[in-house]
């Protein structure tokens, strides 16, 4: 058997099965019930500062 049709072979079989299994594995990671505060925060970086502006690196001291 040639290189190209092992290679076709692996990949419509065992490489589609080990990729679906790391897609659901990377979606069971981001639903795990312990990663809503963890995400919450992270979606609120964009409006952390709505009020003033974020100060500079010479004013992070104050805050």
């Amino acid at each position: 058997m040639e290189t190209y049709s092992l290679l076709r072979e692996f990949a419509d079989s065992w490489m589609l099965l080990a990729l679906f299994g790391f897609f659901f594995g990377v979606i069971l990671f981001v639903m795990r019930p312990g990663s809503t505060r963890t995400y919450s925060k992270v979606a609120d970086i964009p409006f952390r500062h709505e009020d003033k502006p974020a100060a500079s690196s010479g004013d992070a001291k104050e805050a």
